[in-house]
């Protein structure tokens, strides 16, 4: 076979793979969040017809004299620019900018660890916001994967949020009925016996009524004793610490169980668009609360990124490493805890800055405890430099249906060419054949 089939056949293949491509990016024209795609061809392998040469005194150099064997594909490129943005419910988020909700299943936040920022990349990445609250009150996207952030763990004594540094599936707090005194708002404890406010408290109605107060999450370790956090074996380590959401007692003595509170009821949910903050308000009590903040994952060529279907991609070989980010630079005015469990503001690193608090002192681990400062630059909490959200829009599709049209006319064109070759070249070496004749 001549070297022209065998170029016209590589033109072929090439430019198949390319109307897949297109097909691709034509099929997804409405698909929420999509990225087109771009084939790039680059000439295929040359063989040697004769060398060339630089010339001497005598005669002059000459051109190397190549044969080249069609085309291929060289490259799928991933367009990740924006493109517009279609409105949809209250709860759906858009991102104006760089970066990537970081989503994935529960169990999940077991294994990020601030000393493998690697650690992170469990997590997949998408621009599909559109999240709601689930039966349990955990924050999931269409497909029911969770929204990782930053959680609220209470309310300091100045009345702000004090923050988690935990990267972690956030959701929202419990709430449990408790008695309370009527003049002073304080919770009374009830007997032990009864599970009643004791006779001291005064009359129901008049000196104390059952109100909803918010439980929020508690940071639990691996103290087999209930230490510092306490909560028993949770499998936590010094550089895996996890919330647990707040539970209650039922029963005494050795009948005793736990067993999670129900979620707190919540109505009129925003999410602040520079920061990415999610607050509501309480539906009995009205109480203003903040659940927690969005993370952003950030990588080093966001084009890099690989599909694995659904909307979701993967920081795998190409897209660099992954950082955790928070919008608007809140990382650094948010009210947090230090090692030592006292309240500071700024959080600086992603599973970090509570560490030593929590280390495993009853599991034979008679080291120092991991500090910041032993922790590598990749876990270190960023801000997210100018991104911004929309709420209450989608990102539409960056698909130019124009210019895919166009781009399967040419292709087209192309694919006829490279046969019209093979229909010549199969005509000659018919000529050639019929010679004997």
């Amino acid at each position: 076979m001549t070297g022209s089939m065998y170029a016209s056949i590589g033109g072929l293949k090439a430019h198949m793979q390319k109307l897949s491509v297109i097909g691709n990016n034509v099929a997804n024209v409405n698909t929420q969040g999509y990225k087109t795609q771009r084939t790039v061809f680059r000439d295929s392998v040359y063989t040697m017809y004769r060398g060339g040469s630089d010339g001497t005194q005598v005669v002059g150099g000459k051109n190397p004299s190549q044969l080249g064997y069609g085309s291929m594909v060289a490259s799928i490129d991933l367009d990740m620019s924006s493109a517009t943005y279609n409105p949809g419910k209250p709860t759906d988020v858009a991102i104006s900018g760089d970066g990537f909700f970081l989503v994935g299943d529960k169990d999940v936040a077991n294994v990020i660890d601030p000393t493998n920022p690697t650690s992170f990349k469990s997590l997949d990445l998408t621009r599909v916001g559109d999240f709601h609250e689930d039966p349990q009150g955990y924050f999931v996207d269409g497909t029911g994967k969770c929204v990782y952030g930053f959680l609220c763990v209470g309310v300091s004594e100045s009345g702000e949020p004090i923050i988690s540094d935990q990267l972690v599936p956030l959701r929202l707090p419990r709430m449990e009925s408790v008695p309370v005194d009527k003049k002073t708002g304080a919770e009374i404890t009830p007997d032990a016996t009864t599970g009643k406010p004791p006779a001291t408290a005064g009359e129901e109605g008049k000196d104390w009524e059952y109100r909803n107060v918010v439980r929020w999450p508690v940071y639990k370790n691996d103290d087999t004793t209930g230490g510092a956090g306490g909560g028993g074996n949770n499998n936590n380590t010094t550089t895996n610490i996890k919330l647990q959401d707040a539970v209650k007692t039922v029963g005494t003595g050795d009948t005793a169980t736990t067993e999670i509170l129900p979620k707190a009821a919540v109505d009129a949910l925003t999410i602040d668009e520079q920061t990415g903050c999610i607050s509501a308000k309480t539906k009995d009590t009205k109480e203003s609360i903040v659940i927690g903040y969005i993370a952003i994952g950030n990588v080093s060529n966001p084009n890099g990124v690989s599909h694995i279907g659904n909307s979701y991609y993967t920081a795998g070989a190409g897209a660099g490493d992954l950082n955790v980010t928070m919008l608007g630079g809140a990382a650094k005015e948010v009210t947090t805890l230090d090692a030592q469990g006292n309240e500071v503001v700024g959080i600086h690193y992603v599973n970090g800055s509570i560490q030593s608090l929590y280390r495993e002192e009853n599991q034979g681990n008679q080291g120092d405890p991991v500090s910041e400062n032993d922790l590598p630059e990749g876990s270190r909490l960023n801000s997210a430099g100018a991104t911004t959200l929309y709420t209450g829009f989608l990102e539409a599709p960056n698909v130019d249906l124009a210019t895919e049209i166009s781009e399967l006319i040419t292709t087209q064109r192309g694919y006829q060419a490279n046969t019209r070759i093979i229909t010549v070249t199969d005509s000659m070496l018919e000529e050639l054949v019929n010679m004997k004749r």
